[in-house]
């Protein structure tokens, strides 16, 4: 038999119950329109995710839980709606997913890996334990699952497997990660043949504070072939009609025993991989956006200096949010070379983006006629004149300052606080110096297929990196040459490999010390940086945390 499935990949608002829940009716009914048996929307869409400590105030869960119940009563119909939320058992805030029939939620289900979580429906009680939850839809027995029980071998999945479901469902709300979806799909492959029913994996869209969520939702058969796959990053509905086995075992909750019936199959599709660089373009791009927007920002500013990263910055404020809402702001100081407010020039020309320039020096001057700073206090006092800058222009006109620093910088502490470091949000963050070279050349060759402007300066692009804090500065005065540091930083921050282990794969001992050293001290500066997108499995600020306090050395 033939079971129609919507595939909801959405993006919802953290706590904007109203909103999450107008978008879940849309979808609905938009499923129920194809002829859609089910409709599977990611967890906790009704409350949008991750929601973090709100879980735990219990206003906000009896408002989720008010509004599912007042939503459940407004998808009517024959198609059932699989609806994440945030529930709560025995006091305690629970990711849940509701089952709803008819305008009626016919079960519940708790994600169950972890203590205390259950079934339980409207005629019976929370079962306390893990407990897997299988529920007879048109006849097919299906299986519920969240996120992170899939997971985790054993536990649900086995569970799952020894129930012999018909098909296996998962909402999720997975952020991306670079390289993720081939590990999304081995393990949704390896999960289908294990339960041996086809796997239909629904994930969310758009960005929340510093995580994006890509979609990339996935059907697969029981072989683990793939049947279906939703396009990355992209909002929509699919509509998949899947192979299923009827009566496979004995259900929890018994919905209609009628087998569906499909008048005209549909022929699935599967979405095109994104290559590397336009996956973390997109979620860069998504990000911001998302963060811009659902914060209330209509525009945003940023500090020009002719460098790459301030230029790869605005490119993807432009792609977020449109030229005509990015401010660019070139200051230039006495050290400031030509080419720092031409190469500016010239991307605001290319982009069409609002440029000024507001001179530095007198205001460095005035500093210095009232206090006596000398060599790494005097530079970082251009920093902090730069910053103080941006952040009154953001005060005076509402722009959302974005912070330029990268990954490499942020690592070894190559930032001036309450300078360079001042923003609301840091797009590239989690971007190593070589991905910023990368990123944008990528996107002036995305722009030649066009036939538009490069975006980014050439001269941006080639030039020698410098802050231009005194004569002649560059980068490498005081940094390894990027692609010799970051291939370090990738194998000490990313890969969690010690000094050790460093060595011992060739690295300079002398260059692996003197890394690790600038890394371990710069933990205070990063706790003080702004949020920003993470693209990697080990962000600083999300998945990164040194003491500050600490005399461990490598």
């Amino acid at each position: 038999m033939k079971l129609r499935i919507a595939l909801a990949q959405v993006n919802p608002t953290v706590g904007d119950l109203a909103a999450n829940a107008a978008l879940v009716r849309e979808n609905f009914a938009s499923a129920q329109d194809a002829g859609a048996h089910i409709v599977v929307f990611p967890e906790m869409v009704l409350t949008g995710y991750p929601v973090e400590d709100l879980a735990l105030r219990p206003s906000f869960q009896a408002a989720s839980q008010k509004a599912i119940a007042q939503l459940a009563g407004e998808l009517t119909g024959e198609t059932v709606a699989i609806v994440g939320y945030l529930g709560q058992v025995d006091g305690a805030p629970q990711n849940m997913v509701a089952v709803i029939s008819g305008g009626v939620i016919k079960a519940r289900y708790a994600k169950c890996h972890l203590p205390n979580y259950g079934v339980f429906d409207e005629f019976r009680n929370f079962v306390p334990g893990d407990k897997t939850l299988v529920v007879r839809i048109n006849g097919v027995d299906v299986g519920i699952a969240i996120c992170e029980d899939l997971w985790i071998d054993g536990g649900i999945t086995a569970q799952l497997a020894a129930r012999k479901p018909g098909l296996v469902i998962v909402p999720n709300g997975s952020p991306y990660e670079r390289a993720k979806d081939d590990v999304r799909l081995a393990l949704v492959t390896k999960r289908a043949r294990q339960a041996q029913a086809p796997l239909v994996y629904v994930n969310m869209t758009g960005g929340q504070d510093d995580l994006v969520f890509d979609g990339d939702s996935i059907v697969v058969g029981a072989d683990g072939a793939v049947i279906a796959r939703a396009p990355q990053f992209e909002d929509g509905i699919a509509i998949v009609d899947i192979d299923v086995a009827t009566k496979t075992s004995t259900p929890d909750v018994v919905i209609s025993e009628d087998e569906a019936q499909i008048e005209r199959t549909l022929i699935s599709g599967v979405a095109i991989r994104l290559d590397d660089r336009e996956e973390i373009w997109q979620a860069l791009v998504i990000g911001l956006r998302d963060y811009v927007e659902k914060n209330g920002f209509r525009s945003v500013v940023v500090g020009l200096s002719g460098g790459i990263d301030s230029a790869l910055v605005a490119a993807i404020a432009i792609d977020a949010i449109g030229a005509k809402c990015v401010n660019g702001v070139a200051m230039p100081s006495k050290y400031s070379s030509s080419h720092s407010i031409s190469d500016a020039q010239a991307l605001a020309d290319a982009t069409g983006i609002h440029f000024r320039t507001v001179p530095i020096a007198p205001m460095v001057d005035a500093y210095m006629a009232n206090l006596t700073l000398k060599g790494l206090a005097e530079e970082n006092l251009q920093a902090r004149v730069r910053g103080t800058t941006l952040m009154g222009i953001s005060n005076q006109e509402g722009h959302l300052v974005l912070a330029t620093g990268n990954k490499s910088e942020l690592a070894v502490g190559y930032s001036t606080l309450y300078g360079d470091a001042v923003g609301g949000f840091a797009p590239i963050k989690d971007i190593y110096k070589t991905d910023v070279w990368a990123l944008s050349r990528w996107r002036n060759e995305l722009a030649r297929t066009r036939g538009e402007a490069e975006p980014i300066p050439v001269n941006s692009i080639e030039k020698e990196p410098s802050a231009e804090l005194r004569p002649d500065q560059k980068d490498s005065d005081s940094l390894p040459d990027y692609l010799l540091l970051d291939h370090v930083l990738t194998a000490y921050v990313d890969d969690d490999q010690g000094s050790a282990a460093l060595i011992a794969a060739g690295f300079d001992e002398a260059l692996v010390r003197r890394v690790i050293a600038m890394v371990d001290k710069a933990e205070y500066k990063r706790r003080q940086y702004p949020p920003g997108t993470k693209v990697s499995k080990r962000a600083f600020g999300k998945d990164r945390r040194l003491p500050m306090t600490s005399r461990w050395s490598e």
